[in-house]
């Protein structure tokens, strides 16, 4: 097995392992950090398939997916931590009864 194709094994696990956590939990900061897993195992796969080409595009465009993730986790922290001040919230389910 050459060490692309483990590469890509890998972010394929890592990817199955955030959406196994977004799916399974019920938390919010668990799907907010699983969901974050999951762009980590697309981004391993973009640096693969880059190094593999000879290319340099998918690492820019890895590096950007950094910087959304980034922002996502500062907004969605934000708004999880507020939610939980303002209702007590902590469960996905139980967010539909915001508008209440």
């Amino acid at each position: 097995m050459s060490i692309e194709k483990a590469y890509i094994l890998l972010s394929i696990l890592v990817f199955l392992i955030g959406l196994l956590g977004v799916i399974a939990r019920k938390n919010l900061i668990t799907i907010l950090v699983s969901t974050e897993i999951m762009l980590n195992g697309v981004n391993l796969t973009l640096v693969t398939v880059d190094k593999y080409l000879g290319k340099v595009d998918g690492q820019v465009f890895a590096l950007f997916v950094l910087t959304v993730a980034a922002a996502e986790v500062a907004v969605g922290l934000g708004l999880i931590v507020s939610i939980f001040r303002l209702k007590g919230y902590e469960g996905s389910s139980e967010i539909v009864h915001l508008r209440d």
